[in-house]
């Protein structure tokens, strides 16, 4: 992510995927779906081809970071980070493959369906923010 932003210079934003890493622990199955679901909702909103818009991994460059304003306080500034920058269309964004060790509910799992359905309600609202 770094090398792609500070020293070849060819992105200003860098999302990992769980989807393209190796190696990765099997996901639950309904997570999976869940998050084919959230990704392919978001890029038909905002016109991108991101594989894993959940995955926590992004890195960006200070003036994207200095244009950008969060006012969720959960899972929710996944999209709307994500949205902010889809909608600002200026910025070159990349996607890279991360290692992914899931956790199980027993080890710390916290997401449940709710915050799934959360999830479409913030793409739905950051895509209607002016």
């Amino acid at each position: 992510m770094f090398d792609l932003i500070a020293q070849r210079k060819v992105a200003d934003v860098v999302f990992g995927s769980r989807f393209y890493g190796r190696p990765h622990r099997s996901l639950y199955f309904h997570h999976y779906l869940a998050n084919r679901f959230i990704s392919l909702m978001f890029n038909l909103l905002y016109n991108q081809t991101l594989t894993d818009i959940e995955s926590c991994y992004k890195m960006f460059a200070r003036d994207v970071k200095d244009r950008l304003r969060l006012s969720c306080d959960d899972f929710g500034c996944e999209i709307q980070l994500s949205a902010q920058i889809a909608r600002a269309g200026c910025w070159r964004i990349y996607e890279v493959g991360i290692s992914y060790y899931g956790r199980t509910y027993a080890e710390g799992k916290k997401v449940g369906w709710r915050d799934g359905i959360k999830a479409l309600w913030y793409l739905v609202r950051f895509r209607l923010a002016a």
